[in-house]
């Protein structure tokens, strides 16, 4: 008999399996009285003395006990209490167990046995396989195959047990030792996947395995790769440890081998290690070891990256990368890059030796964790000539770039009235091409939000008087400009300029004739220096030189504004059974007025001969840091017309009877100005005529643009503008002194492109593959395959029954130059790139372009990249210019094993 819940008694015959949910007791059995007379009899002659007739015991009378007033004596029992322990009950916890054929209970053999799709439930262990047998006495449970209807075994055992999770052949469990012996087992464990041949299952968070294979391929029964083992000590989410390791590529042992292994599996987050570095050779600096180093895992908030290269003739690298974060705060990233580079070898002419670096820095601040403040950090700083002699940056975009910039700026606004508020930032701006840095160290910009003293209780601002506001400014800053070669020296700091400028403007705004918007403004400055200068005649050098004067000075200047504009709609109808139906022109005229009156009288004369004859005029705030007061008045009146185009078209599909709305041209633009004070010599009365404009065409997929510039007045013989108008020359109402033309076309079957070269962006250069994909050879492993994940369907078969994914980029530009009477294209250019998935595993890429000026390829690159389901290998190949380079790489997918690569690349010329 089974007792279920203790209480109710149920026979074999009447138990059904599919109410075996319970609590499992067992307790001496009960039988019939019979049974139990019989047994005592047996028991009775067994262990009693057996006599020839029966002896009476004599009885002995009980002596008396004299009463005393003394208390009674205690007695004391000498019977023992009973040492033997109750035997404990087999598992403490609720059982559930079903099966699609039967449930066999065994009493005598103490077996419940589970056949076809058996399941077994047991606390944190889960348990599903073909059959399985439950040895209620042992405490053990065993799972094996079935063989199906074909003689096949299936329905493999899956084990579960927390997290850990296994599919062996077969598995034999102990629930009270929680030992477990294992047949033939497969888990995963993060991104590995692992069988071994015998598991012995020490407790909850130590496996031996024997004759184990590890890889990190989808399959794991037929992996392209795999590691074999004969022991390994496995600790699920923390690490694997083995012994004799050796590499495994399509079934065929490989040379690699290692006397023991060790993979750390944490899924909290990231272990320390080391970076295995990759072996080249350089026709100039010799054999290498690159990207050696170690990896930091510091903490879950930061870590640190320390690699290094070192060429055999004395060059070497050092990089420090560090990615930072803490959720809803911040988070940022810093990368510190330097190179001693040596090229040939000394004595020899073409020997060099030069030192570059480059520092990278990236913060942002998340907006929540602080509304009135803000912190942001975006920093490229260093060498000029970094990204063109790298010895491991294949950047092009950044090195046909000429700019690096940086700003770091920091924000608070008071909740005052009116709202004040005050930013503190440092920027840096850096010329490749020249070496020449501009930095603010720092910049102070302060305000105070406009005030409108005129406004009623209501608070309503309409008409001239109640519009009429003012605010505050205030910029401050200490002005450095230098070179590559004085930067952070100390002539560097001893050349800073340091100045402050108060602005306080005044204006309002009002309607003129109900359709027309006017404004009016004026604006007082006054402005602090540290430094001027002075002009004089130096005999000794006979000429005039300037001499720095170090104290504080100021002037004080003002200007008034005014301007006035309105919006023009216009629409021509066709007709609504026109296919395009009307067009709509929006026009912004807009006049504006500035006048600026002279302020000479911070102006001085100068003598410019050694007879100390007075010529020219100079101010000694001249070349400050915000400037100068001008000497002349100007006067200028300012037209500007802008223009839209926008068409209501039929749409083609004729369930919709609303017609969609097309852009003909985003934008139109005119703009030019006249000068009042003008003399018809040195200064002409009207400024060049600007033409621009721009729209999209082909859904969207064409960005075209286009500007000119027409200059009214004409040129003499030497080639000078002249203050006579063209047309009275000769010539036409407007001479084209350049014109330009850009198409930029995107098209592809495939979506969206992902934006690439984020590092030619954080230089200013351009975020598609037009000059090619950026390599950054300190880690290889980026590809288009990054972010893919392997599916088990089989695209191969349905790949030529569809389109090929593709994405082209194509660019022209065309421009035209007649400044002087060239009359000549002074560039025409088209740069085209090409990505297609030539097969599902296989993608390629070129990036080529042509110059029809100087008739000449420009910069080429052919990209190359094979899916090998858990590897990865890619080819590029850069074959024309200074930047002419190939790299080749191939290694596997999985982060964990990153260092498992081979990289081959050629030296660049540089």
């Amino acid at each position: 008999m089974i007792i279920f819940d203790k209480k109710l008694y149920v026979s074999l015959t009447c138990q059904k399996t599919s109410h075996n949910f319970t609590k499992i007791a067992f307790k001496p059995l009960h039988t019939n009285l019979f049974n139990i007379v019989l047994l005592s009899i047996f028991l009775t002659i067994g262990s009693g003395k057996l006599y020839s007739q029966e002896i009476k015991n004599k009885k002995k009378p009980l002596a008396t006990v004299k009463q005393t007033d003394k208390p009674a004596t205690a007695v004391t029992d000498t019977i023992k209490l009973d040492t033997v322990r109750p035997k404990k009950t087999f598992l403490d916890g609720k059982v559930k167990y079903r099966a699609k054929d039967y449930a066999k209970i065994d009493q005598k053999k103490k077996l419940i046995t589970l056949y076809n799709e058996a399941e077994l439930y047991y606390k944190d262990v889960e348990l599903k396989s073909g059959i399985i047998v439950l040895n209620y006495e042992k405490d053990e449970v065993y799972a094996g195959r079935i063989k199906d209807s074909a003689g096949v075994l299936s329905q493999y055992p899956n084990f579960k047990q927390g997290s850990s999770e296994v599919q062996p052949d077969s598995i034999r469990f102990n629930f009270k030792t929680k030992k477990a012996l294992i047949f033939n087992s497969r888990t995963e464990q993060g991104e590995f996947k692992i069988k071994a041949a015998v598991t012995k299952k020490e407790n909850d968070s130590v496996y031996f395995l024997k004759n184990a294979r590890f890889t990190t391929a989808a399959d794991i029964d037929n992996p392209e790769y795999y590691f074999q083992t004969s022991k390994v000590k496995f600790i699920p989410g923390k690490k694997v440890i083995t012994g004799l390791t050796n590499m495994v590529i399509a079934d065929v042992p490989t040379p690699l081998a290692l006397p023991f292994a060790y993979f750390p599996m944490s899924q909290e987050k990231s272990v320390s290690g080391i970076i295995i570095p990759s072996y080249n050779d350089s026709n100039t600096r010799g054999f290498s070891l690159q990207n050696m180093g170690y990896y930091f895992a510091l903490s879950e908030n930061y870590d640190l990256t320390v690699l290094g290269d070192y060429y055999t003739n004395g060059s070497y690298a050092m990089r420090f990368e560090s990615a930072y974060a803490k959720r809803y705060k911040y988070r940022g990233n810093v990368n510190i890059r330097f190179e001693n580079l040596i090229n040939s070898e000394r004595g020899y002419p073409d020997y060099s030796k030069q030192n570059i670096y480059n520092i990278q820095w990236s913060h942002s601040r998340d907006t929540k964790s602080s509304p009135t403040s803000s912190f942001t950090a975006s920093v490229n700083m260093g060498s000029s000539k970094y990204f063109k002699q790298s010895i491991n940056q294949a950047n092009i975009g950044s090195s046909l770039n000429n700019t690096l910039s940086s700003s770091i700026s920091y924000s608070k606004t008071f909740s005052t009235i009116p709202q004040a508020r005050f930013s503190l930032s440092a920027t840096h701006q850096q010329n490749t091409q020249t070496e020449e840095i501009i930095m603010t160290l720092p910049t102070l910009q302060a305000s105070i939000d406009r005030v409108y003293p005129f406004v009623g209780k209501d608070g309503v601002k309409k008409g001239f008087i109640k519009n009429i506001n003012l605010q505050y400014n205030l910029s401050g800053k200490n002005n450095i400009k230098t070179t590559d070669s004085l930067f952070f020296k100390p002539q560097m700091f001893r050349d800073a300029q340091i100045g402050m400028q108060h602005t306080i403007p005044l204006s309002t705004n009002f309607k003129v004739f109900k359709y027309f918007s006017a404004t009016a403004a004026t604006n007082y400055q006054e402005t602090w220096v540290t430094k001027t200068i002075d002009k004089n005649y130096n005999v000794d050098q006979g000429k005039v030189v300037n001499t720095v004067v170090d104290g504080f000075d100021s002037f004080r200047t003002y200007n008034f504004t005014s301007s006035l504009g309105t919006t023009i709609y216009g629409t021509f109808n066709f007709g609504s059974d026109k296919r395009i139906q009307s067009i709509r022109h929006v026009m912004r005229p807009t006049i504006s007025y500035s006048y600026t009156p002279s302020f000479e009288k911070y102006y001085d004369n100068y003598s410019v001969d050694a007879s100390g004859r007075l010529t020219d005029q100079y101010t000694r705030f001249e070349g400050g840091i915000f400037g100068a007061p001008g000497k002349d008045n100007s006067n200028i009146v300012a037209f500007a017309l802008s223009n839209t185009f926008e068409a209501k078209v039929r749409d083609r599909d004729s369930t919709k009877t609303e017609p969609k709305k097309v852009m003909l041209l985003n934008n139109l633009n005119f703009s030019t100005n006249y000068n009042f004070n003008a003399n018809g010599k040195d200064v002409l009365a009207w400024q060049p005529l600007l033409i621009s404009g721009g729209t999209q065409l082909l859904q969207n997929k064409m960005n075209v643009n286009f500007g000119a510039t027409l200059d009214p007045y004409a040129l003499d013989n030497n080639n000078k503008r002249i203050g006579t108008y063209n047309i009275d020359n000769g010539g036409s109402l407007f001479r084209m002194t350049n014109a330009n033309l850009t198409l930029n076309y995107s098209f592809s079957n495939k979506g969206t492109k992902d934006d690439k070269n984020v590092q030619s962006q954080r230089n200013g250069g351009r975020k598609d593959d037009l000059f090619g994909t950026n390599t950054d050879l300190t880690d290889p492993r980026n590809s288009q395959f990054a972010n893919e994940k392997d599916d088990d369907k089989d695209v191969i078969s349905e790949f030529f029954k569809s389109k090929i994914p593709w994405d082209m980029t194509l660019a022209y530009s065309l421009t035209y130059t007649n400044l002087q009477r060239e009359n000549k294209i002074s560039g025409n250019s088209v740069m085209v790139s090409v990505n297609m998935d030539i097969t599902p595993k296989w993608k390629g890429g070129v990036s080529t372009g042509y110059d029809f000026v100087q008739k000449g390829v420009t910069f080429t690159q052919f990209r190359f990249e094979r899916d090998l389901l858990s590897w990865r290998m890619a080819f590029n190949w850069s074959p024309l210019g200074p930047n002419a380079n190939w790299n080749f790489f191939i290694g596997i997918k999985s982060g964990m094993l990153s260092d498992i690569k081979w990289n081959k690349r050629s030296t660049l010329n540089r």
